[in-house]
């Protein structure tokens, strides 16, 4: 192998390794945004099933008050 020939060889080296680093940037950028979003919709969830149930509990309470009323009547 010639002078040239190796160089040629490292150049495209590094430049493979250059892309691989750019890859491998944008591969943790995604990575940080999906964990993220998990996060968030984490939160969105534990929200909604709290919400939920407080509206369980609202309709059961409703419920109890009709069967009273009911056998009141």
């Amino acid at each position: 192998m010639t002078q040239r020939d190796l160089h040629a060889e490292l150049h495209r080296l590094l430049a493979r390794i250059d892309l691989l680093g750019a890859r491998m940037q944008r591969l943790q950028e995604e990575n940080r945004s999906l964990r993220q979003q998990v996060e968030q919709l984490s939160n969105e969830r534990a929200q909604l099933l709290a919400k939920q149930e407080q509206a369980r509990s609202r309709v059961e309470a409703m419920i109890s008050r009709l069967k009273s009323l009911e056998q009141h009547t």
